[in-house]
């Protein structure tokens, strides 16, 4: 089931991304190829697993449940999955292999749109310039995901993965401009999960905070004075 979920989720995006604006950006043509790839590796996948299941022999659940059976029934039983079991361990294996070119070329997509997007800055959409305590929140999220907890009172609280509490103000912004999202599924007083949404993403990308240059050691920064020379 989730791997058809998959398949569908993947066709979604690839036709909102092929009727959007990106196609427009120099470059994009290999992301839209490379995410075409992800569905039909996605789509082998479904079809060599239920292959694997369907050679399964049919009556296995009722010996493995410890159902008595004849000696001539347990016999044929046995052949049939001798058969069965280089069968099924070749669908499983081709269906991981096709999953892990699946994962791969979801890499190359995401990748290729960043790319394409900073080398073309106007074809941006408009994203919001963060503060230092805003990119310092959606980068905990990033790394580990978060959780926002309803209270009785009505209050909430967002905690991210590693345990640490993620300011309601920064975080506000970062929803507003669905850089995050929230699974809004959960229980109205149950954890609700939190991801870093593509736009996300790519703001951490390109909005990353730039080191400062090394101060040599033994010196002393000062103020230039202006040069007074005695007569």
């Amino acid at each position: 089931m989730s791997l058809h979920q998959l398949v569908g989720r993947a066709l979604v995006h690839l036709a909102t991304l092929d009727g959007s604006r990106y196609t427009v950006v120099p470059g994009s043509r290999f992301s839209l190829k490379t995410l075409g790839e992800v569905v039909a590796y996605a789509s082998l996948s479904a079809a060599q697993l239920a292959r694997a299941v369907a050679d399964s022999p049919p009556d296995a659940a009722d010996f493995a449940a410890g159902s008595p059976a004849p000696a001539y029934e347990a016999d044929l039983f046995r052949a049939r999955r001798s058969k069965a079991e280089p069968l099924i361990a070749e669908g499983l294996s081709n269906a991981a292999y096709h999953l892990r070119r699946c994962i791969d070329h979801c890499r190359y997509t995401s990748s290729g749109i960043v790319r394409d997007l900073k080398n073309h800055p106007e074809h941006r959409p408009p994203l919001p310039r963060l503060t230092h305590a805003q990119y310092a929140a959606l980068d905990k999220i990033n790394r580990g995901g978060a959780r926002r907890y309803a209270h009785l009172r009505g209050s909430r609280s967002i905690r991210a993965d590693d345990g640490s509490t993620v300011h309601p103000t920064p975080f506000a912004l970062l929803e507003k401009h669905r850089l995050v999202r929230v699974d809004t599924q959960g229980a109205s007083l149950g954890a609700q999960g939190i991801t870093v949404t593509a736009a996300g993403k790519f703001v951490l990308e390109i909005q990353r905070p730039t080191a400062k240059p090394p101060r040599v050691p033994g010196t002393v920064a000062t103020r230039d004075k202006p040069d007074v020379r005695r007569r």
